[in-house]
């Protein structure tokens, strides 16, 4: 890869670690199409790709947890079943068009969150424990399995949900997802390496320093009084173009 392209990638790389990680979000979603777009093969970077993420959503779950924002009793009903079937999902081998419908839907999902963010930051409710376990199950196994198909952590699908129905606010959601995404993405590399997958250590090492960064900045932002809220709106714009790109090619 020629310099100027690799440059423009970690700078990429780097923005998309900032603006994700601000909502308690890996990046998987932006990390595969920036690498998509820069013409690495899908079984090449998937690995790299949930490293990435593991490392960010890491980042961003401690900043948020020390922030107060952290409640497992959230959280374990989906990751019950999500782990599991994102185990399932990462050992599926599939196929470039369900792939690349997954992927869109991903970003498109991840574009619903960034633009809506001011609309869905409402003081959340409570809820009852049996219905977070009625509607936590079968939705964290259904995430899962979508995350390790497509190697992301799935908290880009779970975060929408949260803020709609009013179980959390925006920053509980950004810990509750942050916790979602490293336990998927966890699952989902290690189903990817039984699979025979390996890492481009010479890919992964610069990328791994941009997205730490990246994150840092991002979780802390996200976490305390500061508002992102141009930039998220923009990659929000971003993204459900790149989403719907991706759809659209299918036909």
């Amino acid at each position: 890869m020629q310099g100027p392209v690799w440059a423009i990638l970690i700078l990429g790389v780097l923005l998309v670690a900032v603006l994700y990680s601000s909502v308690g979000h890996g990046g998987a979603s932006g990390y595969l199409a920036l690498l998509v777009l820069a013409g690495f093969a899908r079984p090449e970077i998937t690995p790299v790709v949930l490293v990435l993420n593991i490392l960010v959503a890491s980042i961003g779950f401690v900043a948020y947890r020390r922030a107060g924002h952290f409640s497992s009793a959230l959280l374990v009903p989906f990751v019950v079943a999500s782990i599991p079937a994102a185990f399932v999902g990462g050992m599926l081998a599939v196929d470039d068009r369900a792939y690349r419908f997954i992927l869109g839907c991903a970003l498109a999902a991840a574009a619903i969150r960034f633009l809506l963010v001011p609309s869905i930051a409402s003081p959340s409710r409570p809820i009852p424990t049996r219905r977070t376990w009625e509607i936590g199950l079968p939705v964290g196994a259904v995430l899962g399995l979508l995350a390790g198909m497509v190697g992301i952590g799935g908290g880009i699908f779970l975060s929408p949900l949260l803020l709609f129905m009013g179980w959390a606010d925006a920053k509980q959601t950004a810990a509750v997802s942050a916790a979602f995404i490293v336990l998927n993405s966890l699952t989902g590399l290690s189903a990817q390496f039984l699979r025979g997958a390996s890492l481009d250590w010479s890919l992964t090492l610069p990328l791994l320093a941009a997205v730490a960064v990246g994150g840092a900045i991002g979780s802390f932002l996200g976490a305390t009084r500061f508002s992102l809220l141009a930039l998220q709106r923009l990659l929000g714009i971003v993204l459900a173009l790149a989403g719907l790109k991706l759809i659209a090619e299918l036909w």
